[in-house]
């Protein structure tokens, strides 16, 4: 089984709503909530990713 290398979010704050994402299994992008590290993964396709990341807004 190959491990994923899982990274926080440089959007990750103090309030624990983090998350952490996973790019080194290609073509697989993993994404999974850092306060349950053993619980379930969302599994996406790196394009999917991509438009999800773009289609964020960020408020201040």
């Amino acid at each position: 089984m190959t491990d994923f290398e899982y990274r926080k979010s440089s959007y990750s704050n103090e309030k624990a709503e983090c998350v952490e994402v996973a790019t080194n299994i290609v073509p697989i992008v993993a994404i999974r909530d850092s306060k349950n590290p053993s619980g379930p993964a969302l599994f996406v396709s790196p394009g999917t990713w991509t438009a999800f990341r773009s289609s964020l807004t960020l408020a201040d």
